[in-house]
């Protein structure tokens, strides 16, 4: 198993919780983890009916019989238990009771600030980082996009042509058609390509609306679901304004390159080289990096982009603590140019602040007066 940077923070908050809730998109991992850092504990999934059914049928039976030291995997398709966990938690007061899995993140949440407030450690396990993929020197960018970070692909050596379509497949059959019962998964499906289309742009529901034919409601509410099902997620603006009137709607991203390359019809390395969205892939690639940075140590995303009414914008804002702001630019091109630095120039102007940088699709590390250049392979250098 490829060890995983959340490994330290998953096993200080067993100890310190009575319930540690592990969240993440489908094949991420979370059930590899769980078992082998806790081999010692007795291991039920909620996706066998006979486990499910017991568990929503007689909760308090179920817990009498298993009271301590479980892993309850997929817990979201018996969202019932979460109230009779609380209770049963406070009675036996001591940490490390329960780990609970789950790949949607919705349900989860819902349930959890309702009931287990105050109880529960809550990580999220997404797709691989670049910290965590071997990456030999002769690795290339156009390979690590194509790729993404899905473990399955890395340990079993396969071809994402092979794995994507699948995991397209299950997505919509299982996540999407059990859980928001959407009957026309061809059309959502239309809808998730068409998002696949806009990465790295603003989210704008009315086009999406019209491009797919439903209603500007349904676009919130589609995105919604793909969002909680960590297939995608939403950047939201920084709110600092300079005095400068500022782009109020969020930009779109997806979490994992590979799959983005997949629903985008990319079939080869080759593709991607030349192809017209290859920026938007990087940049979503390497913004996603950042906040699987974050969720790597338990922490919640500092991760923003700075945009004014007259389309100049910083790609990424990260946002420390004390007032400390670090404007990021990410450009996929292998030779930096001086356009590179233009957003960054003017938003260093506007605010006062001096300092940032620009990841881009090389490999070689440049300084320059107020900016440093990261090559992709060393784009966490930013924290």
């Amino acid at each position: 198993m490829i060890t995983r940077i959340l490994t330290d923070k998953f096993k200080e908050l067993v100890q310190k919780y009575p319930i540690v809730t592990l969240t993440g998109p489908r094949q991420s991992g979370k059930t590899t983890l769980a078992r082998t850092l806790f081999s010692d504990y007795q291991y039920l999934s909620f996706e066998d009916p006979d486990t499910r059914l017991y568990a929503s049928e007689d909760p308090r039976g179920f817990l009498q019989e298993y009271p301590d030291r479980i892993i309850l995997d997929e817990v979201q398709w018996v969202p019932e238990i979460f109230s009779y966990l609380q209770t049963h938690t406070d009675e036996q007061n001591k940490n490390g009771q329960f780990i609970l899995t789950g790949s949607q993140h919705f349900l989860l949440s819902e349930r959890i600030s309702q009931s287990l407030a105050g109880r529960t450690g809550i990580l999220h396990l997404m797709p691989l980082s670049i910290e965590e993929i071997e990456i030999t020197s002769s690795g290339t960018l156009e390979s690590f996009l194509f790729k993404g970070g899905y473990p399955r692909l890395h340990e079993n050596f396969i071809e994402p042509a092979d794995f994507f379509p699948g995991y397209t497949a299950t997505y919509l059959e299982r996540d999407v058609r059990l859980i928001k019962n959407i009957v026309n998964l061809p059309m959502f499906e239309r809808f998730l390509r068409l998002c696949a289309g806009r990465a790295g742009q603003l989210v704008n529901f009315s086009s999406l609306a019209d491009d797919v034919g439903i209603s500007h409601n349904t676009v919130k509410a589609w995105l919604g679901l793909l969002e909680a099902s960590f297939i995608i997620f939403q950047l939201q603006p920084h709110y600092r304004n300079y005095k400068k009137r500022l782009i109020k709607m969020p930009k779109l991203y997806f979490w994992d390159s590979g799959l983005l390359c997949s629903l985008l019809g990319i079939e080869t390395e080759g593709q991607l080289a030349s192809h017209f969205l290859r920026g938007n892939i990087f940049e979503s690639a390497v913004i996603s990096e950042f906040i699987k940075y974050r969720f790597n140590r338990g922490r919640r995303s500092n991760c923003y982009f700075w945009r004014d009414k007259h389309g100049r914008e910083v790609d990424c804002i990260i946002d420390k603590t004390n007032d400390d702001l670090v404007p990021v630019e990410i450009k996929s091109g292998k030779t930096v140019s001086q356009d590179y630095f233009k957003g960054i120039n003017y938003w260093q102007k506007l605010s006062g602040k001096n300092g940032g940088y620009v990841v881009y699709g090389g490999e070689q590390r440049q300084t320059r007066s107020f900016t440093t250049v990261l090559p992709w392979r060393q784009c966490l250098q930013v924290f």
